[in-house]
């Protein structure tokens, strides 16, 4: 019988022991096809009043954030952007400081390109 082509988890109990992420360099070798350099994807759980207190600044990434449940907000130096809607979803470049807040309980899926160290 031939090596299964596909991987199957959960995304909670996968990102457990890495703060949500899921896919991406930092993953071992053996994780197969979750072990790359393309992307990376985290399930973020996100109580109320939890907040990235320090900007992140000079990324190389390019960020996709997309609201699963709840309400969220991203800080930009030129202003905030709220997800409030199921679906809601923000992107932005390298370079682009940022920081965040779960302003009720949130779940968020954010994915970033390419999967550097």
């Amino acid at each position: 019988m031939s090596e299964r082509s596909w991987y199957q988890g959960n995304a909670a109990d996968d990102g457990a022991d890495r703060r949500g992420w899921i896919l991406g360099h930092f993953m071992e070798p053996s994780a197969g096809d979750r072990s790359t350099e393309l992307l990376e994807v985290k399930w973020g759980v996100h109580k109320a009043g939890e907040e990235r207190h320090d900007w992140v600044t000079g990324d190389k990434r390019t960020t996709l954030v997309l609201l699963v449940s709840g309400k969220f907000t991203v800080r930009f130096r030129n202003g905030d952007a709220l997800l409030v809607t199921q679906g809601d979803y923000l992107v932005w470049g390298p370079g682009t400081d940022h920081s965040w807040r779960a302003d009720t309980d949130a779940v968020v899926i954010t994915v970033r390109w390419p999967s550097i160290h």
